[in-house]
């Protein structure tokens, strides 16, 4: 089954730091990858095998769940002590019987209580987003949006490094749901006459530059070194 077509918004954030920098962190980084028993190897004992930019994708969507539906209630009110009943529309509503313990500390002259049993018509209208990373884990986004921090021609640059862009796992399907999910909040028993609505708001990829380092240490033992371009932060 095909996926359902969605329009989306592609933002590409620009680089902090160039490939000088970024090697420059890998070789003062790359013994930690392989330290054993807080001992770590000589630096000569760990070949950096490689250093590429990827672009990763974050996927962001937002949206909003409406809601309206009438749901059982009882709501109680304080009536005078020689009230023994309330008449409200077509119903006939009885005062609470008294336990002893009331009768005890309140008296014959204390207030009456009633119970009411209604229907509440219930309006909801919840609001948010969520942030997938890559992999489709859930995550919180950290990076700034501005005319400062995004490149001008997202897509020319994405087409240009298409072969080290990874788009994101998860797909469009999947991530609604979740937001649907989190925004639908279960509902009480006894409700009727539910009218909802889920309105997707936008879905917008955020690309994040990433530079890779594949390092090889000893025993011929592989490590991936990953750096955020953006905030220049290994991660």
């Amino acid at each position: 089954m095909s996926q359902k077509k969605y329009e989306n918004k592609t933002i590409v954030l620009k680089k902090t730091i160039d490939e000088k920098n970024a090697s420059a962190t890998v070789e003062e980084k790359k013994t930690s990858l392989f330290k054993k028993l807080l001992k770590k190897p000589k630096r000569e004992e760990v070949h950096v095998h490689s250093l590429k930019l990827y672009y990763e994708c974050i996927l962001m969507v937002s949206g909003k769940y409406i809601a309206d539906y009438y749901r059982k209630a009882i709501h109680t009110i304080s009536v005078d002590s020689n009230v023994q009943e309330v008449v409200l529309g077509d119903g006939v509503f009885s005062i609470r019987q008294k336990s002893s313990l009331e009768k005890t500390f309140v008296g014959k002259r204390g207030k009456n209580k009633i119970d009411l049993e209604l229907e509440e018509h219930v309006f909801i209208e919840e609001e948010d987003e969520m942030v997938f990373d890559h992999h489709g884990r859930e995550i919180k986004f950290q990076f700034k949006i501005n005319s400062k921090t995004i490149e001008n021609y997202p897509q020319r640059l994405l087409e240009q490094n298409s072969a080290n862009v990874k788009k994101p796992e998860i797909t469009y399907d999947s991530a609604i749901e979740k937001l649907k999910e989190l925004l639908k909040k279960p509902l009480e028993p006894d409700v009727r006459a539910l009218n909802d609505e889920f309105v997707l708001r936008e879905i917008t990829e955020v690309y994040v530059p990433i530079f890779e380092s594949r390092l090889i240490g000893p025993d011929k033992k592989i490590g991936l070194l990953r750096i955020d371009a953006v905030r220049n932060k290994v991660l």
